[in-house]
């Protein structure tokens, strides 16, 4: 069994217009893409480039995220500012509109991400309410999973974490703090005509050039 982790930094937004926010990449230690005006993608991937080239397929057990923080907005949150946060891992490769898309509408029409290719997505909305606008703080919702755990004989397995701000938000700075992505797997062999055939449908999956 192996326990496989992936980080996606701290990130700083400003909003410099009403509904527009920036990337501060000079106070943060994350790498975040402005997708929209006020939407963000970061992205990384697992090499498992190791397990291919041994021939076996990672089943996986269990997945998830871990982070130290929840958002805040700074003192010029007030109630009912909002973000929303996706962390999705993949067994194929996104675009950052792809990520945005996935992070709207999961598994579902018009995104390009199917059921099957998704191996773990939570996607959660934050608020500013009456009791935490004081100071900033967001809380937690409302949180969606999507995704099938389907195991995969790709060398590689994509991870997003995307960001929406609500563009209605009063907060001139929004803070996402780091988070770990999490996939716990074990790597078995198959029968050489499964195996044959879900690394075919890896190399499928993977047509779209990557972009590291």
């Amino acid at each position: 069994m192996k326990v496989l982790t992936k980080e996606h930094g701290l990130g700083l937004f400003a909003q410099t217009a009403p509904g527009e926010w920036a990337y501060q990449a000079a106070n943060s230690t994350g790498v975040y893409e402005k997708v929209g005006p006020n939407s963000f993608v970061s992205s990384t991937y697992f090499d498992l480039a190791g397990m291919s080239m041994e021939e076996k397929t990672l089943f996986f057990e269990a997945a998830g995220t871990q982070s130290a923080q929840p958002p805040t907005g700074g003192l010029s949150a007030t109630a009912g500012d909002a973000v929303l946060i996706a962390d999705l891992m993949t067994s194929s490769p996104l675009t950052s509109t792809q990520a945005l898309q996935a992070a709207i509408f999961g598994n579902f029409p018009p995104t390009a991400l199917s059921f099957q290719e998704t191996i773990y997505g939570k996607v959660d909305t934050w608020v500013v309410h009456l009791d935490t606008g004081t100071w900033g703080g967001y809380t937690l919702t409302n949180s969606e999973q999507i995704g099938s755990m389907s195991p995969t004989a790709s060398d590689r397995v994509y991870s997003y974490r995307v960001l929406i701000i609500a563009t209605a938000a009063a907060a001139v700075n929004v803070t996402v703090y780091s988070a770990r992505h999490m996939l716990q797997a074990k790597a078995k062999e198959e029968p050489d005509h499964e195996y044959m055939m879900r690394l075919l449908r890896s190399y499928q999956l993977q047509q779209e050039p990557d972009v590291d």
